[in-house]
């Protein structure tokens, strides 16, 4: 049975048979009974990005994994760390402390703060989700000026920035890029805005190896 926990850039979760390099969750969003999604897709608004080997423990996806037998969490699987943070996710400082500290030194940085919290961060992200909203049209030299790892629309297909092209992205990996030159006066940035400033001010994500061809 192919489970509906896979995440596109836009946070929306698709059956598909990749898996992808990282998991994270959104809380208890399925029911264990018969491994399929509820009508709600999020129940905290810690949206966090998870290793998915941490101490040789083994989860069932999407059964009973709760301390109580019951659901536990939601396991959602992610390309890479870039269409997880498109996605409205953040590091976990459980699992991923390092990258999470290190997330959470450029998030505030972003924000014109010198500390932010994982509640202040779950706070502000999630008035930006790119689920639940539109984050702009930017247009070619603003694209250009964009940080690498951010996600933007390109012709309705999802593209992540990465060095003097824009890589398309599908749920296996990542496609041959498009020239910045051919980048139309307007696009939609994917990423939410506060993450696009962790990422311009020193956060660098873990990419799919497809990226580096």
């Amino acid at each position: 049975m192919v489970l509906q926990n896979r995440a596109d850039p836009y946070g929306v979760l698709h059956a598909v048979q990749a898996r992808g390099m990282f998991t994270g969750n959104r809380g208890v969003i399925h029911d264990p009974q018969t491994r399929r999604l509820l009508n709600r897709r999020w129940t905290t608004r810690a949206w966090i990005i998870c290793t998915c080997d941490f101490q040789g423990r083994r989860r069932d996806v999407m059964g009973f994994n709760g301390r109580s037998g019951g659901a536990g969490w939601t396991e959602i699987f992610f390309l890479d760390e870039v269409t997880a943070l498109s996605a409205g996710h953040r590091p976990c400082f459980y699992c991923r402390r390092e990258a999470a500290s290190s997330f959470a030194r450029a998030f505030a940085s972003g924000q014109g703060e010198s500390h932010v919290s994982a509640p202040q961060m779950d706070h502000i992200l999630h008035a930006t989700r790119a689920r639940s909203a539109t984050n702009g049209l930017v247009n070619r030299n603003m694209v250009h000026d964009l940080p690498d790892g951010v996600m933007i629309e390109f012709s309705g297909v999802p593209y992540a920035k990465r060095g003097p092209s824009l890589l398309e992205w599908t749920f296996e990996g990542y496609r041959e890029g498009v020239p910045m030159s051919k980048v139309g006066e307007a696009q939609r940035v994917i990423t939410p805005a506060a993450t696009v400033s962790a990422l311009r001010n020193g956060f660098h994500p873990i990419w799919h190896p497809t990226a580096q061809t």
